[in-house]
Order: C-alpha cells, then sequence, then structure tokens
C-alpha cells in the first residue's frame, strides 16, 4: 500500500467517524433538552412591573332587606362597587387599579444561548462536504503529480555498467537482452556505428542502448525472439532487429530509444525522455539470422 493511498483511507476513516459522531451528539442533545424558564433572562425591574403597587381591598356587597309595600316602588340603587369604607366610617373615592403589561426583548449572546439542532446539522454536513472535497483534491493531486523520485518517468539506476556489459551477451558470443522491469526498457548492445538518424542523441553509452518494450503499433510488449536475434510482436507481427530497427509488418517506425548517461560508472536510464526516429534506410544490426518466432507459432496447429 503506498502513501498516498493509506492518506485517502484515514481521511475517509476520520470523515466516516466525524459524521457518526455528529449524529451521535445531535441524538443525545434531542432526548435531554429541558424545558427552558419562561422568565430566564428577565430583569427585577420587568419582574416588578407586572406586579400591582398598591393592594386594595374589597368588601362584600351588602343590599338592603326587602320592604313589603302594597305598591311596587323603584328599586333602591345599590351601593357603588367601588367604595371603600375607613376605619372611622366614611366613604373614600373610588381607587381604580391599572395594570400595566410591558415586553422588553433581552438579547442573548451565542455563548449563553448555545448552538441550535439546525445550526448543529448544517455544521456537520458541511464539514462531512468539505472533508469528502479535501479527499479528493488529495486524490487528483497525487495522480497528477510528477513522479520525480523513482518508478517510469523518472530517472533509473540500471546498475554498474561494467556487470550491465558482461549480461547482454550469451556465453557463445550471441545477443541476450537484458530486461529493466522499472524502466520498462530492454538493455542491448548498441552497434559500433549508429545510423545518421541518432546522430547527437544521447541513446548510447558504454557499448549499451536502452530500447523501449512497447511496440509502436498498437502499444503491444514486443518480446525478444532468440533464434532470429530480434525483437518480433506477436499481436500484428511487427519485427525489429536486436537494435529496435525496423524491419517488417504495421509498425510505423523503429522501436522507442530512452536517453542513457553514465554516472560513476553506472547507468542511468532517463525514463521520460523518449526518442522516436523513423524507419532506419539500412538496417546497423543483420535481421534475420535465424527462424522467426512469429512464423513458428503460426505454423503450431490449434494456435
Amino acid at each position: 500500500m503506498t502513501l498516498t493511498n493509506a492518506v485517502l483511507i484515514a481521511v475517509a476513516v476520520v470523515a466516516i467517524l466525524g459524521a457518526a459522531g455528529a449524529f451521535a451528539v445531535a441524538y443525545r442533545r434531542s432526548q435531554t433538552v429541558e424545558k427552558p424558564d419562561p422568565l430566564a433572562g428577565v430583569s427585577p425591574e420587568t419582574r416588578a412591573a407586572d406586579r400591582s403597587a398598591t393592594t386594595v381591598a374589597i368588601p362584600p356587597r351588602s343590599e338592603p332587606e326587602p320592604v313589603v309595600e302594597p305598591e311596587p316602588e323603584p328599586e333602591a340603587e345599590p351601593e357603588p362597587a367601588s367604595s371603600v369604607l375607613t376605619p372611622s366610617g366614611g366613604e373614600t373615592a373610588s381607587t381604580v387599579v391599572e395594570i400595566l403589561e410591558t415586553q422588553r426583548i433581552v438579547e442573548v449572546s451565542p455563548e449563553e444561548g448555545g448552538v441550535s439542532r439546525r445550526q448543529f446539522f448544517n455544521r456537520a454536513i458541511t464539514a462531512t462536504f468539505g472533508t469528502f472535497l479535501a479527499a479528493q483534491g488529495l486524490y487528483y493531486l497525487a495522480f497528477f503529480w510528477p513522479k520525480l523520485t523513482g518508478g517510469f518517468g523518472a530517472d533509473i539506476d540500471a546498475g554498474p555498467v561494467s556487470d550491465l556489459q558482461s549480461q547482454v551477451f550469451t556465453p557463445a558470443g550471441g545477443v541476450l537482452p537484458l530486461f529493466i522491469p522499472e524502466a520498462r526498457a530492454y538493455l542491448v548492445p548498441a552497434p559500433d556505428e549508429l545510423s545518421a538518424q541518432f546522430e547527437g542523441q544521447s541513446v548510447s553509452t558504454d557499448g549499451l542502448m536502452a530500447l523501449y518494450m512497447r511496440c509502436v503499433h498498437l502499444g503491444c510488449r514486443v518480446p525478444w525472439c532468440a533464434p532470429s536475434q530480434g525483437f518480433e510482436c506477436p499481436c500484428h507481427g511487427s519485427r525489429y532487429n536486436a537494435v529496435g530497427e525496423y524491419f517488417g509488418g504495421p509498425a510505423p517506425r523503429n522501436l522507442d530509444r530512452f536517453v542513457i548517461e553514465n554516472q560513476g560508472g553506472r547507468l542511468i536510464i532517463r525514463t521520460g525522455s523518449i526518442i522516436e526516429t523513423p524507419r532506419a534506410p539500412e538496417l546497423s544490426v543483420q535481421y534475420p539470422q535465424g527462424p522467426s518466432c512469429i512464423s513458428a507459432v503460426a505454423a503450431t496447429p490449434g494456435a
């Protein structure tokens, strides 16, 4: 697992845990909400204004005894209900009590009021979506970021030049390309004299040359054919000699080559620098030197 994948997985796990925690806290708060005090935040002056400033004692109403008379007479007017008897027996003026109701708006700070449920869910959704966008941004950044420290596209150290020179030949003196997986390249012996199309190109050093393993026709990997001493594509029959020069088939040009350098006795393959060349007018190395591997496969029954 690469570092980029580990970071993406960690961010995804944190986002999921954050969302789960947010919903758990919201559910717990919805179950433990207490009934708010209607008088919370009301000042003592407002409470005092709602109370009556004067206590009025209203005695029970006294009605006169009924008098039986032969003829009806007009009823006596009842005493005013607002009359208040004083201790001396006199009457005072009627007292009118008016209760004034006032409404006072008290602003509560966010710290005192807290976070509402709607605000909590909005913030949780925003945080989750932001985490998702951040993870996607890291993924695309890792995808498009150039690989400068290793892998295909960077400079690959193939090993000591002296060791590589002895590995590209068979004990009988034939050519045996050395495959470098990190560079996706075949190391082959370079010809004594390069073709004119390679002049000014750093395609060989210390008698070695690096060929791209991909066929220039449709991108199939081109294997080495020992009997014919050349590269032969099994997909559509394109054939190249030992140094990648075109010989036959639908391929439009030679095999591509990498720029190579000798740095302190070690062979460096620059896989970020691919050189394309047209078909060579003349082959630098003889091909074929034996039977073709493609013809042998085609002649096999059931192949």
